[in-house]
């Protein structure tokens, strides 16, 4: 077996590092030191490299400006991104742009992929659901209208097939500035589509969110909302495919930033002294990082095999889906454990806002809970294997 990653997507990485490596982690507004959102907009600037770099189109069809690469590179992108504190919706982005490239409309793909792959237009998706714990899908409701007396009265295809949806989406992030925004939503049927709504629109309303990390969230409030068919994605699997990604995306920022933070324990520890020897030195200080290591092996292990599970779509013990649940279970408590040393090691001095230590530890809470904590992905692994008993 090969476990090495491609020649493509090796370049991706040299790409990322080149656009990330750039980035001071101590210019990223801190949440700690403003009030309210750190921000009304993403790092645009930074958003311009990424596109001209071709980072925003790496996984979309070469005839439409992409590299046709796959999971795999856009998780390996990522993990560059987290390390820098990257403030753009890079995740959000490229995974619903994937969505509509492999089940939107050829209406749709031309409406948006083209302008997405530039940079243009920017594409987020809503996968908190109502609470932030109940399925996504179940948040938003959406009904065919097929009744003519409804419409707008031009007598068009579009007055007679409309699409109506209602609901509330909470936590959607980047919602505020993005043009377009992936709805999951349940039919009377039982069935999920993706609704992608133009923002703004009528019948819809942003209240804002603060995240852990300061960022502006955004409650999705959908009233009646109208949108033709050719804006719903109605292939049954089309909403796990995404979700799919986006939470092994968000694994792959996790380990990123564990990462980061472990090179500056060791950094710190190294050069910190007590008794006239280095911190790292001693038994203690050295036990930890090593367990935190293990960690981050962990995670990184889970990780290429979740995203190869996405990338390839080949077959296991257990659906796809059980190697998501085990990626970002490590995800979210190893990266939590990470921070959590890392701020014992570095006393009192991880706690100063002059260093960026505390940033990193509140964009890691943000990750261990976004799309589920551990304990959720516990009880979707535990279904999945009375569903599929091994052996």
């Amino acid at each position: 077996m090969d476990f090495t990653f491609t020649e493509e997507q090796q370049a991706a990485v040299e790409a990322a590092k080149a656009v990330f490596g750039a980035v001071a982690p101590d210019s990223v507004p801190s949440p700690a030191l403003t009030p309210g959102a750190v921000a009304d907009d993403f790092d645009r600037a930074l958003w311009s490299k990424l596109a001209d770099a071709d980072l925003l189109s790496l996984l979309l069809a070469p005839e439409l400006g992409g590299a046709g690469l796959d999971a795999i590179a856009l998780c390996l992108v990522l993990r560059e991104s987290a390390k820098a504190l990257a403030r753009v919706p890079l995740l959000e982005h490229t995974a619903t742009a994937v969505a509509v490239q492999t089940y939107g409309s050829a209406e749709l793909k031309e409406q948006i992929l083209p302008r997405a792959a530039r940079g243009e237009l920017v594409l987020t998706a809503a996968a908190s659901g109502r609470t932030g714990h109940d399925p996504a899908q179940l948040a938003v409701s959406a009904r065919r209208d097929t009744d003519t007396g409804t419409g707008t009265g031009t007598g068009t295809d579009t007055d007679t097939d409309t699409w109506i949806l209602d609901g509330t989406q909470t936590g959607v992030p980047w919602a505020h500035n993005a043009d377009y925004l992936a709805v999951p939503a349940h039919t009377p049927q039982g069935r999920t589509v993706i609704a992608v709504l133009p923002h703004p629109h009528e019948g819809l309303t942003l209240a804002e969110q603060i995240s852990t990390t300061g960022e502006r969230l955004g409650e999705l409030h959908l009233d009646a909302v109208r949108l033709d068919p050719h804006q719903i994605i109605e292939t049954d699997e089309a909403w796990d495919r995404l979700h799919q990604l986006l939470t092994t995306g968000t694994c792959a920022l996790a380990l990123g930033l564990g990462e980061r933070v472990l090179r500056m324990t060791g950094d710190y520890t190294s050069k910190r002294e007590q008794f006239g020897y280095p911190v790292a030195t001693f038994q203690a200080v050295a036990v930890q990082a090593a367990d935190r290591y293990i960690d981050l092996r962990a995670m990184e292990a889970t990780l290429w095999q979740a995203a190869w599970r996405i990338s390839t779509q080949a077959g296991g013990a257990l659906p796809a889906a059980g190697d998501i649940a085990v990626a970002k279970i490590w995800a979210s408590e190893g990266v939590r454990r990470v921070v959590q040393t890392a701020q014992h090691l570095h006393g009192g001095f991880g706690a100063d806002t002059d260093y960026p230590l505390h940033r990193y530890h509140a964009w890691a809470k943000q990750l261990e809970l976004s799309l589920g904590p551990a304990a959720a992905h516990e009880e979707t692994l535990g279904d999945l294997l009375a569903a599929h008993p091994l052996g």
